[in-house]
């Protein structure tokens, strides 16, 4: 699949009101987690509306693709997705982690909002996609399992032994996306715990590894099409994204991980997202 200038724009244009959206929900909920939700909406949107196949009309379509937000603390860029296809009402997203809500600050499992897994804790997502994978294989159906993970998350053990799992049963129905942004909550990856070489460590455990500018719509898309040509093996995407991205004071720090902006803070994320958003309109257009 290859995009239009137009399509491209469309797209870009509709991530931008996603990561408007998230800043609203967690700035008015003054708790949630800012900088990961903004680096991985791209991928989230893309998959929703350029990849899985799903149904607008019924979210529990018994043939659709099942996502899994296993890095659970980026809720927000889920539920601004989910909303953007008619599956979550907007003046829902503005309840964000309040008494009662049904839009938590780690996604709770719906299946009439598109919610399929409640995550959270981190390290649990990628066993449940192997499981929803075996499942898939068993009833055969031929949906296709996405799993997004945080790269801190891949500290979790757990992590790994669905890895070894995965290429164990040849689960080419599985697909593990890594938000490798670089950033956790206390700090740089490779200072917390080092992961590189990240992409030989999931070599060597028998997975299909590709390698993507997450900031690049077309190049992520591709990275897509080539795991569905792949047979007999699981597959997994290294995205290569940026923590906060396209608000220039919360990327590529961990200050935003789990912090909601203030009032001065949020009201300039807003105004630099518009200023984005006029660019492209006039015909500048950015790779996120």
């Amino acid at each position: 699949m290859t995009l239009s200038v137009a399509e491209e724009k469309r797209i870009l244009l509709d991530i931008l009101e996603i990561k408007k959206d998230v800043l609203k929900m967690i700035f008015q909920a003054q708790s949630g987690h800012p900088g990961g939700s903004l680096s991985c909406a791209n991928i989230i949107y893309l998959l929703y509306n350029n990849i899985m196949k799903i149904n607008r009309e019924d979210p529990q379509w018994n043939k659709r693709d099942i996502f899994i937000l296993s890095k659970g603390h980026a809720a927000p860029a889920l539920y601004a997705v989910l909303s953007k296809l008619g599956f979550i009402k907007r003046e829902k997203l503005f309840t964000l982690r309040q008494f009662g809500s049904d839009l938590q600050g780690h996604p709770v499992k719906n299946p009439k909002l598109g919610i399929e897994i409640s995550t959270g804790s981190l390290g649990m997502g990628l066993s449940i996609g192997v499981g929803c994978a075996l499942a898939a294989k068993l009833d055969n159906n031929d949906r296709m399992i996405y799993v997004l993970l945080g790269d801190g998350e891949l500290n979790e053990g757990s992590i790994w032994e669905a890895v070894m799992a995965g290429n164990h049963y040849k689960l080419d129905n599985l697909i593990a996306i890594i938000d490798r942004n670089g950033i956790q909550n206390d700090g740089s990856t490779e200072e917390i715990m080092a992961l590189e070489p990240l992409a030989e460590k999931w070599k060597a455990f028998g997975w299909e590894v590709i390698e993507t500018d997450g900031s690049n719509l077309r190049e992520i898309i591709q990275g897509f099409e080539r795991c569905k040509n792949i047979l007999g093996r699981p597959k997994v995407i290294i995205s290569y994204l940026i923590k906060g991205a396209e608000v220039s004071f919360m990327q590529h720090t961990q200050k935003y991980h789990g912090r909601a902006p203030n009032e001065e803070e949020f009201t300039l994320a807003l105004k630099e997202l518009e200023n984005i958003e006029k660019n492209i309109k006039r015909g500048i257009i950015y790779n996120d």
